[in-house]
């Protein structure tokens, strides 16, 4: 009896405690449903932003509440502004206006431009096209906006808009009012006017092309390619007709532009009654019937809402890899983080595996085995975002590095700053050697790296002696004079780049990249390159100023730029800020930096400075990694100290809060990583230097089913200093950790304190590694 009552009290406690855990486990929010879509979305307000940004789109985040899978081929996105224009992004929060759904390409927080469009509209009673006149208000209050779905009401039709997105395609669903004409407008957005549509009334589809134009290098010139969409309606249509400007051709089927840049488009008529109705749009950058194809493969059998849960499930599985534990609104700043990081780079690829030439659109290519990308804003990715995609999906790490090898093939030269599928030459450096670095000292593996390594060579040791590809954006600039004198003088003004002079910043980051090259020759065994490349590396220290201690334009007879201040907000031979920023682009040789600027006292006097004078401006990629370099002079309580006031002060979950531009996903995996508590400062090496994390808890879901955990106990506001740390429960005082360490699982266990621990990391075995101390 006593053993039956033992057992029926202990069922009981059982049976509470599965309620329990079952209620637990149900309020539990997923990952994405913390994202907020539209951080990002107006002007930043933070001090830093408002001091140091002179062009107005800096001041911006230029985000968009993009709904799709990560890296997928089309976002969509409610659009307010009808333009691709560059550094126009197509939704803004202080907007008041919705034009319609826009099926984008736009580099997410980027100032280039939107390319290959479309965008889809539906109004009621009066039939207007022109998008400023359609347009409908709306309040964010009937906004809802994730990563998977988005919807609005638009008051001025009484018609709720809804969408959702696969990776090449989406469905669209707009339920109206009875008592008027219900229409949908679709405008392929060529601000040239050279769009085309087509409506097939009898299968109840629309399809057309918008063509894509470069910028930067052949600006204006054609890309070879098109933005390619095909549309099917649920619901027959009453009416039908096209559109160019403000004529209006009933029963029309087809409109061709003719490049005067008058918009033009088409529409569908669905009669009076209420009702919703479906658009499903297939898009692709191949052919209308890659777009169909894409359309089919990835839709058929799906209703709406099964697309909107598998596109949540992938965000939530993507997510997923980096698990936290804190307070509801930094899950909120880290989740909507992590979730820009990953709208690039972009797919290219069909189901199929087609996708078009790198520059120049034909003939059509296969991507065999691989998805082929594209739209990497790699002067700006390489510091974290590229890394962290290394991190945390090395298998589509390494299909980027194998669409990079791909460019280079099929354009002669490795691209420097891909995007639009065309060669740009739009920023400075030659980046693609630090993303191939990285990625490879980190067993990404799955590309082509002796195809690579033959193509960043030429890169490297190659002039590009024909004019006219090198206008084009073919080949490093400035690389005759950078080899002659192991620095870019002022006298070579490097006029065939969007960016011209800059001097110094090249000369800085052409060395770095010269030793991500070191890095893979002596990886690969080419040692005669690694030890001429070695030695470049150190180019750096040809444009420090002994003297000042600060980065300083040069001549060719090896005379400094007079009249010099490294304070000034902009110098002709800096790039986007000035030389007390930039002096710190040596990630390679802190080490001897250090010796460079004056010593270690003075190299963290200067730090010092430029924190505590406001020189330091976070809005602005180049100033990504300088928080960070304390721990490089023994004083790695100043980086903890840094890197929390950033956090906090330059980052929030309001539609301002980001100090800057996006740029491609990098502003937000800086943010990513920082509060997980470490960060990339050399891309090219595989390690991360440690900062403060903001979580108790953070846990690295890695591949082949690793975790790695990084606990901080007692971390608070206040609590921010590491006092002691153990690595699988051992003492651990190096002030870094090594891309091992996290994937081959375990954890990193910190003891946080509200006093600095000003010994903790101050040995020279303690500190990361150098170029100089090997």
């Amino acid at each position: 009896m006593f053993f039956n009552s033992c057992l029926r009290k202990l069922s009981g406690i059982f049976s509470f405690a599965l309620i329990l855990i079952f209620q637990i486990s149900y309020a539990q929010k997923l990952p994405v449903q913390y994202v907020e879509t539209r951080i990002g979305t107006a002007p930043a307000a933070t001090e830093s932003a408002a001091k140091h940004s002179e062009a107005g789109s800096e001041l911006k985040g230029q985000t968009m509440p993009a709904v799709g899978t990560p890296y997928g081929m089309t976002q969509w996105t409610p659009q307010t502004k009808s333009t691709e224009t560059k550094c126009i992004a197509p939704y803004y929060y202080a907007d008041t206006n919705f034009q319609g759904f826009r099926g984008t390409h736009w580099l997410n927080g980027s100032c280039v431009q939107d390319y290959g469009t479309l965008t889809v509209m539906p109004i009621s009673g009066e039939l207007i096209v022109n998008p400023e006149k359609r347009a409908s208000g709306f309040r964010h209050e009937t906004e809802i906006a994730t990563p998977a779905y988005y919807s609005v009401k638009l008051d001025d039709y009484n018609i709720t808009a809804e969408v959702t997105s696969l990776a090449r395609s989406a469905m669209l669903r707009f339920s109206y009012a009875e008592g008027k004409e219900n229409f949908i407008i679709i405008e392929p957005n060529s601000d040239e006017g050279e769009g085309f549509v087509e409506v097939f009334p009898e299968r109840g589809e629309v399809v057309g092309y918008n063509p894509v134009h470069r910028i930067y290098q052949g600006s204006g010139q054609s890309a070879g390619f098109s933005g390619y969409f095909v549309l099917k309606f649920d619901t027959p249509f009453t009416q039908y007709g096209v559109w160019e400007a403000d004529t209006i051709v009933p029963m029309g089927r087809t409109k061709m532009g003719k490049g005067k840049r008058e918009k033009l488009g088409a529409y569908v008529g669905f009669g009076t009654k209420q009702k919703s109705v479906i658009v499903q749009i297939g898009t692709s950058f191949t052919s209308l019937e890659g777009a169909r194809n894409n359309l089919k493969k990835e839709q058929l059998g799906k209703s709406f809402d099964t697309i909107r849960k598998s596109t949540e499930n992938e965000w939530n599985d993507a997510l997923g890899k980096m698990k936290v534990k804190g307070s509801e609104k930094d899950k909120t700043l880290f989740y909507s983080a992590l979730y820009r990081t990953k709208l690039s780079p972009r797919l290219y690829s069909d189901v199929d595996g087609q996708y078009p030439s790198f520059a120049g659109g034909t003939p059509l290519q296969k991507a065999d085995g691989f998805d082929y990308y594209c739209d990497y804003s790699m002067w700006d990715t390489f510091r974290a975002a590229m890394p962290l995609h290394a991190l945390l999906e090395p298998k589509k790490s390494g299909d980027m590095m194998q669409s990079l090898v791909k460019k280079g093939e099929q354009g002669g030269w490795m691209p420097i700053f891909p995007c639009w599928n065309s060669y740009t030459a739009a920023m400075i450096g030659d980046h693609v050697m630090s993303v191939m670095a990285d990625a490879y000292v980190k067993n990404v593996r799955n590309f082509d790296i002796e195809s690579g390594y033959k193509l960043l060579r030429k890169n490297a040791f190659d002039t590009n002696s024909d004019p006219k590809s090198y206008e084009a954006g073919k080949g490093r600039r400035a690389l005759t004079s950078y080899l002659k004198y192991n620095y870019v003088p002022l006298e070579d003004s490097v006029w065939q780049a969007f960016h011209k002079r800059e001097q110094v910043s090249r000369t800085l980051e052409y060395a770095y990249d010269d030793f991500c090259l070191f890095i893979l020759a002596e990886e690969l065994g080419h040692t005669d390159d690694a030890a001429l490349l070695r030695k470049r590396a150190l180019n750096y220290q040809n444009v420090i100023d002994p003297v000042t201690g600060y980065a300083r334009g040069r001549y060719a007879d090896g005379s400094w730029i007079k009249d010099f201040d490294p304070f000034s907000k902009r110098s002709s031979f800096i790039t986007e800020g000035s030389s007390a920023q930039y002096t710190w682009f040596a990630p390679q040789d802190i080490e001897g930096l250090k010796k460079a600027v004056g010593g270690e006292k003075s190299f963290i006097n200067k730090l010092d400075t430029l924190f505590d004078q406001g020189y330091y401006w976070h809005g602005n990629e180049p100033n990504h990694q300088i928080p960070y370099l304390y721990a490089y002079g023994g004083q790695s309580w100043k980086t903890q100290k840094r890197v929390k006031t950033i956090i906090r002060e330059e980052y929030d979950t309001t539609p301002g809060g980001l100090s800057g531009n996006e740029d491609g996903g990098q502003m937000s995996a800086w943010l990513v990583f920082s509060m997980a508590g470490l960060y990339p400062v050399t891309p090219g090496t595989p390690f991360y230097v440690l900062g403060t994390p903001v979580f108790e808890e953070t846990s690295l879901e890695l591949s082949h089913g690793k975790k790695f955990k990084i606990k901080a106990n007692g971390v608070s506001e206040e609590a921010i200093y590491i006092q002691s740390a153990k690595l699988n429960g051992k003492p651990y005082t190096k002030t870094y950790l090594s891309h091992d360490d996290l994937t081959k699982g375990g954890s990193l266990v910190l003891e946080m304190g509200v006093k600095p621990n000003e010994n903790r990391g101050n040995s020279a075995s303690d500190v990361p590694p150098s170029l100089s101390k090997e």
